[in-house]
């Protein structure tokens, strides 16, 4: 799932300052699993920009609403129902759901809560750690399902590097190095030998480095 965090408050009072009317949009997909933008975190936000903008002097209505997913068209258009309530939408969603919102939306302000982080899983209560970096051309297969571009502070491809100690990071201590999981992964499934064979060099191109990617599928298209 994306994983989000609340950006500072102060970050947030000053975007929406001029505003009269605001709409705290919550989104009920990863980010409510993450606990950053679901409808309770909207409600206390919205409660706190009310607060916020009190305090400088300034006021305005807060609303707060909710759709099942922001980067859906199919679930855009029930923004309409808060149709002249707002003159600004303040989103809890990930940055897709921004983005598409202001797609659709061309005459809307739309104002980011949250700082989108990464692609993660849940590791325990509360903690959220980094799994996937959506290169665009997965290698899982040959690493026992753990990635090397987003686990390991280089991204190296091929192994470890010099600095990895007693299977740490030699850049963050407290992680693990990935490449001594596979390694030991690897065992575990008596792959390891498939580790001696040279992989073809990687290619780059589908990592987003050229320009915001996209994909179509023909068969699902109308």
């Amino acid at each position: 799932m994306i994983v989000a965090e609340r950006k500072p408050l102060g970050e947030i009072i000053e975007m929406v300052k001029d505003c009269k009317k605001i709409l705290v949009l919550a989104c009920r997909g990863c980010v409510t699993v993450c606990s950053a933008g679901g409808e309770r975190e909207a409600e206390i936000l919205a409660s706190l920009v009310r607060l916020g903008l009190r305090k400088n002097g300034a006021g305005a209505e807060v609303i707060e609403g909710s759709l099942v997913r922001q980067c859906d068209r199919e679930y855009i258009d029930a923004i309409d129902q808060w149709k002249g309530q707002y003159d600004a939408i303040l989103s809890t969603a990930c940055g897709v759901g921004v983005n598409f919102i202001a797609n659709l939306r061309p005459g809307d302000n739309v104002f980011p809560a949250l700082n989108t982080t990464f692609f993660g899983g849940s590791a325990e209560q509360g903690v959220w750690s980094e799994q996937c970096a959506g290169c665009g051309d997965c290698v899982l297969h040959l690493t026992g399902g753990l990635c090397p571009v987003a686990r390991c502070a280089k991204s190296l491809m091929n192994g470890p590097c010099g600095g990895s100690v007693d299977g740490s990071c030699e850049i963050h201590k407290d992680v693990d190095c990935v490449w001594q999981m596979i390694y030991d992964r690897m065992g575990r499934l008596k792959r390891r030998d498939e580790m001696t064979v040279a992989a073809p060099i990687r290619d780059w191109s589908a990592a987003g480095h050229g320009g915001p990617r996209k994909q179509t599928r023909d068969d699902l298209t109308v």
